[in-house]
């Protein structure tokens, strides 16, 4: 089945002339002949301050925009390139936008996010036309009945709801030996800096959609680095939330204890902007209730240029020492976060969360195949249960598992119960985590803790699975259930690396002002090249 029905629309050329973003070189091509040309698309690299204003001065619509960003992923995604982000295009985005520009005709702008495209994971519910699959063939025709709690909040903030991205299918929860970016429904998605290298995942798609701009801001979720990893490869913002501060109803789950939505953006602005538009209190979703009076109306107020003045901040030892190349960027990053005022203390964070070994899986298996289970037996799929998802995987093998099995759904199948004494003992150790965060930053009176988010962004092998590059600091904030931010720290051989930053539950102003304070004092972010190959030569 075909789920990449891109919509057709007109030429948006001549809609918006000229509005001071900077245009990049890349590269394209056509069989084994490379060729350099130039991604003048209108709205590379744009903000959505920068799109507001647009709007506002009559220079462009939501309508005319959405239309832009509709045409670029047909020219990036779809063709080209093939990144091959989006799964599935919205029908009725036009429509929204349309409704959107009538609205603020009317004198009716609902905030910031009033007619902005955005593109959201395919393991978020929306109750329109579109599908919600986590990337399985098992979930074809899941058409929800009713919108996730964070798309009635998008809808609510007058979002114009996209599409849905690829992702790492089950949110990279099926295999022991997964290729991230790739599922059954949607195929491999691609890194837009050099295409033969992975997006990581589990939120492939909406990192890779974001970093090529085919969306002005998108939105992922994470169990353990699904959102920070996919945000490091493809050298955009990500932001993992206080697990709680933004609801899960409506998210096929893995893990009720380390489960969050985040944003995915250009620069800190935008996800502090989206941020600003998800929170709330949902009745669905108990954790939820913890975040009262804890949430912010507006991130954006926290965003300052000396955030880190005067701020201790411990720094992962341990990745002090490694790839010569991830080395040096995270050396220079702290030297930067020293020279905007930051008092910097080595610490071991890693070795001390050793001692959670393997719990944090045993909870992820037990949870999911609770989770999943339940939300199966609403869904509007053929399959009502894990056991079914793995028996339809079994009986379509040849389109369902071309490539790697499904080791961990039939061991989460297996998995105890969530009132056994074997699950409840895994939980204890993985709350642990927390005091051992908690008191580490006392003991050193340390305001976050930042390390490198993840290495050199691998290449993508179907065949053998995911390899590691080292350096991964998604762990500690994934367990503990803290805020962890990353941004741009510079790349190497043309691809992006990530500065992590975590600190404790619902400090998500501080460690946003911190990456604010850090991107504008460096400016890292840069726009992909596509490239199609990372054997390049020197003068590619």
């Amino acid at each position: 089945m075909n789920r990449r029905n891109f919509i057709k629309s007109g030429s948006a050329a001549g809609l918006i002339t000229t509005i001071g973003l900077p245009v990049s070189a890349g590269i394209i091509v056509d069989d084994d002949i490379i060729t350099e040309f130039k991604d003048d698309f209108d709205l590379n690299e744009v903000t959505i301050t920068q799109l507001q204003k647009l709007m506002q001065s009559g220079k462009a619509s939501s309508k005319s925009i959405t239309k832009m960003y509709l045409k670029r992923i047909e020219k990036i995604d779809n063709s080209g390139p093939k990144l091959n982000a989006v799964i599935e295009l919205n029908p009725d985005a036009m429509e929204i936008a349309s409704k959107m520009d009538d609205e603020r005709k009317a004198g009716k702008i609902r905030g910031m996010m009033h007619g902005i495209p955005i593109l959201i994971k395919d393991n978020i519910n929306t109750a329109d036309k579109m599908q919600t699959t986590a990337g399985s063939l098992a979930l074809a025709g899941n058409v929800a009945s009713e919108d996730a709690f964070i798309v009635k909040k998008l809808r609510d903030a007058g979002a114009v709801i996209l599409g849905k991205t690829n992702l790492s299918e089950w949110a990279n929860f099926r295999s022991t030996r997964s290729c991230s970016g790739w599922s059954s429904q949607g195929g491999q998605t691609k890194n837009p800096y050099i295409l033969d290298r992975s997006p990581s995942g589990s939120s492939s798609g909406s990192g890779s959609a974001v970093s090529a701009n085919l969306c002005a801001i998108a939105i992922g979720t994470e169990t353990n680095g699904s959102v920070i990893a996919p945000s490091s490869y493809n050298g955009v913002v990500g932001l993992k939330p206080t697990v709680g501060l933004l609801s899960r109803s409506g998210i096929i789950p893995i893990s009720t204890t380390q489960d969050t939505a985040g944003p995915m953006g250009r620069n800190v602005t935008d996800v502090a902007i989206l941020l600003s538009s998800l929170s709330g209190v949902d009745v669905e979703d108990e954790i939820t209730k913890n975040s009262e009076g804890k949430s912010a109306i507006d991130y954006t107020s926290f965003l300052k240029e000396d955030a880190l003045k005067g701020k201790r901040i411990g720094i992962e030892k341990s990745f002090l020492t490694g790839h010569e190349g991830v080395v040096a960027l995270y050396k220079n990053a702290i030297e930067k976060l020293k020279e905007l005022g930051a008092e910097i203390i080595e610490i071991e964070l890693l070795k001390e969360m050793r001692v959670i070994g393997s719990a944090s899986f045993t909870v992820l298996q037990c949870e999911f195949k609770d989770g999943v289970n339940a939300y199966l037996s609403k869904a509007n799929a053929k399959v009502k249960t894990l056991t079914d998802v793995i028996a339809f995987n079994k009986a379509n093998e040849d389109k369902a598992m071309p490539y790697f099995k499904q080791e961990t759904l039939e061991s989460s199948d297996k998995a105890p119960k969530i009132d056994s004494k074997e699950y409840k003992d895994a939980l204890e150790k993985v709350i642990s985590s927390r005091k051992i965060i908690t008191d580490l930053m006392a003991k050193f009176k340390l305001d976050a803790i930042a390390g490198t988010s993840y290495g050199i962004p691998s290449g993508i092998d179907l065949f053998n699975g995911d390899y590691g590059s080292g350096f991964y600091f998604c762990s500690p904030a994934a367990m503990a259930g803290f805020p962890h931010i990353t941004v741009p720290m510079g790349k190497i051989y043309e691809l992006p690396v990530g500065l992590s930053i975590m600190a404790l539950a619902y400090e998500e102003p501080k460690v946003l002002s911190m990456a604010f304070a850090y991107e504008q004092a460096t400016k890292h972010r840069t726009a992909p090249k596509f490239i199609k190959s990372s054997n390049f030569s020197s003068g590619v």
